[in-house]
């Protein structure tokens, strides 16, 4: 388990740190799941980028609203369930090999990520940061 204090040099550092094994844990858990492209329906920019079971799938379809499965909790998650901030479903759209589903989506909340930038408020894509070389990030 990460600690939180890994979690804040992750999330708001500036030195890369990429999981570039990611996928491989997903296929070692035995998870079965699509990657999930959540996009702002009006402005087109990516939100960021999750994963479903059909479970999700099927919810998200009924509730008109961005569901996904944790990978890392193993669980099924609505988005914005206890920050408010949900993703209200305008369409799904799946790729030609069917193996990735796009979920066009408008925000219902104050944000879309999880952390918040320097005034405490919740960022508004999880795309907050900027490569400036192989090991580096900036905001912005």
């Amino acid at each position: 388990m990460t600690s939180s204090t890994d979690h804040a040099a992750l999330e708001e550092g500036l030195e890369q740190q990429l999981d570039f094994d990611k996928v491989a844990k997903i296929g070692r858990a035995g998870h079965q799941v699509v990657p999930v492209v959540l996009q702002d329906a009006d402005s087109g920019d990516v939100l960021f980028i999750g994963y479903a079971n059909d479970e999700a799938y099927r919810l998200t379809l009924e509730r008109r609203s961005a569901v996904l499965y944790s990978t890392s909790r193993e669980e099924i998650w609505h988005k914005g369930a206890t920050s408010g901030d949900t993703l209200e479903l305008v369409d799904v759209r799946v790729n030609c090999e069917q193996n990735s589903l796009l979920y066009r989506v408008r925000k219902a909340g104050q944000g879309v990520c999880h952390t918040k930038d320097e005034s405490g408020s919740t960022r508004q894509t999880c795309y907050y940061r900027t490569v400036a070389d192989a090991d580096s990030l900036t905001f912005g």
